[in-house]
């Protein structure tokens, strides 16, 4: 079997963590320092209630203040708390990247 043949594994919560860090690691100080606040364990209700309303803001993206981007940051933020669904965005992480990657190779 070559390397083409094989599928790639699940994605998994400890994948989205990983993923997390090392995005972390290219971030400005104010924001990763921001990051590492409410990821703490302490925070769960503030990264619930702020991952609700950017949630909302997110579906409300067709008035003028609000916009699709906090859709993914509000499940970022609740994903902290509910390991699968670090898994379903580790997903479509991977999902973006390969589109992507089709994107800048078509050009």
């Amino acid at each position: 079997m070559s390397s083409h043949d094989e599928r790639p594994r699940p994605p998994t919560p400890q994948d989205w963590d990983a993923r997390v860090e090392r995005g972390l690691k290219h971030a400005p100080d104010w924001l990763r320092s921001a990051v590492q606040w409410l990821r703490a364990p302490s925070r769960f209700w503030v990264r619930l209630i702020a991952g609700m309303l950017l949630i909302i803001g997110g579906i409300l993206a067709i008035l003028p203040i609000f916009g699709l981007w906090m859709l993914p940051l509000g499940l970022a933020l609740i994903a902290d708390d509910v390991p699968w669904l670090k898994a379903r965005l580790e997903q479509a992480a991977r999902w973006c990247e390969r589109v992507w990657k089709k994107v800048r190779q078509a050009r």
